[in-house]
């Protein structure tokens, strides 16, 4: 709304005393910051004078012509990114703007009363004022969260790099040192590798936020991303995935300048899990030689044919044979609990063990036996072949 006629001179003057005292204004609202607002106590003074300057001068413009810019007029990208690289929320942000703009107006208010300033005027003028807040706040809430997404984007692919040649072993001494103090690991203690897959239907990034979510609750240092659809990173003890559906391969523990190493075996894990269709975290605890059976497909088919293969030409004889080989290996070769568990005689079972040695021309009583039976039988609980993708 274009100014009254003959108001010209008087809201000039009014403009120019307002000017005066824009420095005290701004001290006194520097103060009122720190006090009401304490995120913006790590803004240097230096850069809210100028952004104080910036908002009261836009003010008095907009007081002079009573017109308020357009939204793409309102330049306050800077700003943005400044403050969400501070660490101030978009709400203190927008409370600090209101703030200013409040005492702006409080000022102009109290200036055109004293003037004698036209009723009309300065009723038209604080509207402007309101529009003007409106406007700009919008305007300020758009640019920060861009600032946001921004600064989130970059600190991901920053966090993506450094996992990535501290788990592949490609950082320096001192590019370890510089990433754990940016992300706050503790070189003086041991991590685990980790790399992990979805069960289900959760995806990758949602999967990092639960064990992310899950290492913070249980007071465990972790530092998580995700690259080529899996979870990696370090962690500091085992997470407790509950009904989480992943499936995950945990190093052993190491210095960060080793990383590397219990990457490769979190690798290995991982597969070994996937091929037994596995669901929660496995270390090499949990699998122990079982994981040499996934890695060694050609000798897993050299005992499949030695020792189970053989069974197949006595048909559904050949898979009772084959349960009470295994039920003899579980139950450390107590014949009577193999009975009892599969409800039948000893004898049957005597039998089936003895037809079994027939067949493979192997002894049950054999050392080498018990492991290499051992070895075919976890071959033929693989999800996918030996050899075949994991």
């Amino acid at each position: 709304m274009s100014g009254q006629p003959g108001a010209a001179a008087p809201l000039e003057r009014l403009i120019a005393a307002m000017a005066a005292q824009q420095w005290q204004v701004g001290g006194r609202l520097h103060a009122d910051l720190a006090d009401h607002i304490p995120s913006y106590r790590v803004v240097p003074r230096e850069l809210l004078d100028q952004i104080w300057h910036r908002h009261f001068q836009r003010a008095l413009a907009v007081l002079r012509d009573g017109t308020v810019p357009a939204p793409e007029d309102f330049d306050e990208a800077e700003v943005a990114r400044d403050r969400v690289s501070r660490g101030v929320p978009l709400s203190d942000g927008l409370r600090a703007f209101r703030r200013a703009l409040s005492a702006i107006r409080d000022l102009f208010i109290a200036e055109a009363t004293e003037a004698g300033l036209d009723p009309a005027l300065i009723v038209d003028r604080t509207k402007c004022l309101w529009e003007l807040a409106d406007v700009a706040s919008l305007q300020i809430a758009a640019v920060h969260r861009q600032a946001e997404v921004a600064s989130a984007l970059f600190d991901a692919r920053r966090r993506a790099g450094f996992l990535r040649g501290l788990l592949h072993g490609t950082l320096s001494a001192a590019e370890i040192h510089s990433g754990a103090a940016i992300y706050g690991l503790d070189l003086a203690r041991p991590y685990r590798a980790l790399r992990a897959v979805p069960y289900g239907n959760v995806g990758p990034d949602a999967l990092e936020r639960a064990l992310d979510s899950d290492c913070r609750r249980n007071g465990r240092g972790a530092l998580l991303t995700v690259l080529d659809e899996a979870v990696v990173g370090v962690i500091e003890g085992k997470p407790e995935t509950g009904d989480l559906e992943v499936t995950a391969g945990l190093g052993p523990p190491t210095d960060l300048g080793a990383a590397h190493r219990s990457f490769r075996a979190a690798g290995r894990l991982l597969e070994a899990a996937r091929a037994y269709g596995l669901r929660g975290v496995y270390d090499l605890g949990d699998l122990s030689w079982r994981v040499a059976v996934v890695a060694e497909p050609d000798l897993a088919e050299l005992l499949l044919d030695r020792y189970l293969r053989p069974l197949e030409a006595e048909g559904e004889f050949g898979a009772l044979i084959e349960e009470s080989v295994r039920g003899y290996l579980e139950k450390g070769r107590r014949i009577r609990e193999v009975a009892r568990g599969a409800h039948v005689h000893v004898n049957t079972v005597r039998y089936r063990l003895r037809r079994f040695e027939e067949l493979t021309g192997t002894s049950l009583d054999a050392p080498d036996t018990a492991v290499e039976l051992s070895w075919a039988l976890a071959a033929r609980e693989l999800r996918t072949p030996p050899g075949g993708p994991a």
